[in-house]
């Protein structure tokens, strides 16, 4: 029987095969830059690198999230400022309204200002950003409030819903980002309402009542407060989104680094196993030259 192939040609070419192959995977490391591109490259990675990738996936989509939010939340704590100054300019106008020089001409300019504050406070309450009322809770399409100065009450009941909305911070906990403007502005308690108030004031001052605009002039202190607990709250929510941010982008550098270590190519382990393959080739081919060489000759012999 004739042999297919010497044994030691053979052993030759499975050598060959061998480095051929490894240098081929090298360069392809190399030239990725990841030594992990399918399962089989390191089957007791895969789970590692897929829980890391997804858990980068989440911190990212979470940034993004915080990012857009906090413009909103910016936003509702600087309509809180103006609401807060504009209520100052309420407490001084109550205050001259209070004094018993006023006539009722004179009372009466000053409940024409309260109003038009009071209007003001409607536009504060209708903020919106990109379409989205800020202060409608979950109806942020639906105006919170209208006005019409020809009726007793010119401000019109809440049209918002609750506010549900809440932020997810990294940590995988949330909290709530917003109020409603019936939570700032048209508290259930006679005491802190905003719109309550005003219309009181307003009333006292067009009656040309002064005790009546006294007893405003005391209430408008709890007002204020209330206003400033509202504004804190969107003071609070920046800090949270500052400090979630924070942490996010942390997470994402440490996941990145453990990613890199997981799949990234070792460049200068495998330039160095690539320099070894490609002499063990040089030398596997120079060696091929001192191969005994049988033709079908030398067994018909």
């Amino acid at each position: 029987m004739i042999p297919s192939l010497n044994p030691k040609y053979q052993e030759f070419i499975n050598n060959l095969d061998r480095v051929t192959t490894q240098l081929n995977n090298d360069q392809l490391d190399v030239s990725s830059g990841v030594r992990i591109r399918q399962v089989s490259d390191d089957p007791d990675q895969v789970s590692e690198l897929l829980q890391a990738r997804a858990a980068l996936s989440s911190s990212q989509q979470i940034s993004t999230n915080l990012t857009n939010l906090k413009t909103e939340v910016d936003t509702g704590e600087q309509t809180l400022e103006s609401a807060v100054q504009l209520f100052d300019q309420v407490q001084t106008l109550a205050a001259e309204g209070a004094t018993g020089t006023q006539t009722a001409a004179t009372r009466a300019t000053l409940a024409q200002q309260v109003q038009g504050i009071e209007q003001q406070f409607v536009g504060l309450a209708n903020t919106q950003i990109q379409g989205r009322y800020i202060f409608s809770g979950d109806s942020d399409q639906t105006q919170p409030y209208s006005y019409d100065p020809a009726q007793a009450d010119p401000v019109s009941a809440y049209q918002g819903s609750a506010s549900t909305r809440v932020a997810l911070d990294p940590h995988g906990s949330t909290f709530p980002i917003a109020l409603t403007a019936q939570q700032i502005f048209d508290s259930s308690d006679p005491a802190t309402n905003v719109f309550s108030s005003l219309n009181g004031l307003v009333t006292a001052l067009q009656n040309n009542n002064q005790s009546g605009v006294e007893t405003s002039v005391d209430g408008l202190s709890t007002v204020a407060q209330y206003l400033n607990d509202q504004l804190a709250f969107y003071g609070t929510t920046q800090d949270k989104i500052s400090s979630a941010t924070d942490y996010a982008s942390t997470q994402q550098t440490e996941l990145q680094s453990q990613l890199s270590n997981l799949q990234d190519t070792d460049m200068t382990a495998t330039i160095l196993d690539m320099t070894q393959s490609q002499t063990q080739q040089q030398a596997a081919l120079g060696s091929e030259a001192q191969i005994p060489k049988s033709t079908l000759f030398d067994f018909l012999a």
